[in-house]
């Protein structure tokens, strides 16, 4: 399948709760496999969500198993539907990027570990737990289903949002 377009801040769907996958079917497996090509498409790509290649659906995928933050530490590519946090601990600052926000970086915080639950690619609940920059990956990731980017996060938009040098 192929990867597809980005949608970029301000874009409303971006900003808009997205809808519960009601069933696993060829149009949701189709998709899944677009978000997953898309990731690995995105420069330094972790993971991708549905609503920002446009679908408003509660549906997005996280790998960072390739990222030099996360190889050590990670359950390698996960299909997330219909996730929820059912737990989650600590708290730590870390520069966020995204791909819909493309020409700026920002600190943000967030747990630094969580419980996870979803129903996986294969229609299956599973559950992880989550920490380190995967936790935050997840975290990222499922914001984008509830409407929240980044931006929304900044511990301070006077020091913590970053002009991007480059994006690679």
């Amino acid at each position: 399948m192929p990867e597809q377009k980005i949608l970029l801040y301000p874009h409303p769907i971006l900003k808009k709760p997205a809808r519960t996958v009601e069933r696993i079917d060829e149009e949701i497996n189709s998709l899944v496999t677009d978000l997953i090509d898309t990731m690995r498409a995105g420069p330094g790509s972790v993971g991708v969500a549905a609503p920002q290649v446009g679908v408003s659906l509660r549906l997005c995928v996280v790998d960072v198993s390739a990222s030099r933050h996360g190889k050590e530490n990670n359950h390698g590519l996960m299909v997330m539907i219909n996730p929820e946090i059912i737990a989650s601990l600590g708290a730590a600052s870390m520069r966020e990027g995204c791909m819909s926000v493309p020409d700026y970086t920002g600190d943000v915080e967030r747990a630094t570990e969580i419980t996870v639950r979803f129903t996986n690619g294969a229609g299956e609940p599973e559950e992880v737990v989550a920490s380190g920059f995967e936790a935050v990956a997840i975290q990222h990731e499922m914001d984008h289903l509830d409407g929240i980017l980044f931006l929304d996060r900044i511990v301070s938009l006077k020091t913590g949002l970053f002009r991007r040098k480059s994006y690679k």
